[in-house]
């Protein structure tokens, strides 16, 4: 009888997850903006790619370099950004799949910016952008972005960040738009909660297909570029996936099935970025390193 059981809260718990991917990725879309002089009049309209931000095309989390920049800004005390970061961390590294601990990391993912304004924080992102990121980007994954612009292509930016810091990476590169996570407001105040789930693994791919179906896109034409194997279903999803600094299951998998694989990193760095991203993922990755850091300022 338990085991009959187990397998219905299972099972209900896999229908949960995809309702709020499909939700996120919906949510996503809705909300993205195009930068109407980078709208292609000319080129090729149906093909775009669709690039991962953190590792794939910056080094280390935007999560990270935004919470960091809001904290020096006295957005928030280092006590609440350390319990939301705890929460994730645990989340995704420990697998749990207790309702309540899954309902807790979601509604945690963003409480840092709760009760702010979303046009403040994307205000400030644009600062924290050039304190903190833009000498991170990487020049050889900016260049593959600039090649499909080249082309008369769209460049969208999927990452699990919220979707106002992600618009302001697109802009400042000059990309088409972003994807990103929703942050629940009321009345333009961030609420703390999210719309659906972060936009993380399925979530991406949900968030591409809307924006393919609303841009009259041929996913078969797209590429799509991340360094996580985690991001395999957006990878799968189009027709020119490619592999940028890879973990180490994502490397395996791209050369199981013939990707590209482009490495952007020292020998050493590498590898031991291998490891840490498949044993943490993208975005649990980005919840410790903002403890650790915030912790390293608070001793």
């Amino acid at each position: 009888m338990s085991s009959a059981s187990d397998r219905r809260r299972a099972e209900l718990r896999r229908k949960d997850l995809k309702r709020r991917s499909t939700l996120a990725g919906e949510a996503s879309a809705a909300a993205a903006e195009i930068e109407a002089w980078l709208y292609p009049t000319a080129g090729d309209p149906t093909a775009a790619a669709f690039f991962d931000v953190d590792n794939t095309i910056m080094q280390g989390a935007t999560i990270f370099h935004l919470a960091r920049g809001l904290h020096r800004r006295k957005f928030f005390r280092t006590r609440d950004i350390a319990s939301a970061a705890y929460k994730q961390a645990y989340f995704r590294v420990a697998g749990v799949e207790d309702p309540a601990h899954m309902e807790s990391a979601r509604s945690s993912a963003l409480s840092f910016i709760r009760g702010h304004r979303a046009e403040e924080v994307e205000s400030l992102m644009e600062e924290i952008f050039d304190e903190g990121m833009a000498h991170r980007i990487w020049p050889g994954t900016r260049a593959l972005a600039q090649t499909h612009i080249d082309q008369g292509q769209r460049v969208w930016l999927v990452t699990a960040a919220p979707v106002e810091a992600a618009r302001v990476i697109a802009r400042r590169l000059g990309l088409t738009g972003a994807l990103g996570t929703v942050a629940a407001t009321e009345d333009g105040v961030y609420t703390g909660a999210l719309v659906g789930e972060m936009l993380h693994g399925p979530a991406k791919a949900e968030a591409v297909k809307a924006i393919a179906a609303r841009e009259d896109l041929d996913l078969s034409r797209c590429a799509a570029y991340s360094d996580s194997y985690n991001d395999l279903p957006m990878l799968s999803l189009v027709g020119h996936p490619c592999a940028i600094n890879p973990d180490a299951r994502l490397r395996a998998h791209a050369r199981a099935k013939g990707w590209p694989i482009r490495d952007y990193r020292t020998g050493r760095k590498a590898a031991r970025a291998g490891v840490v991203t498949a044993a943490l993922g993208g975005a649990a990755t980005g919840a410790i390193a903002v403890a650790i850091a915030l912790r390293g300022r608070r001793e």
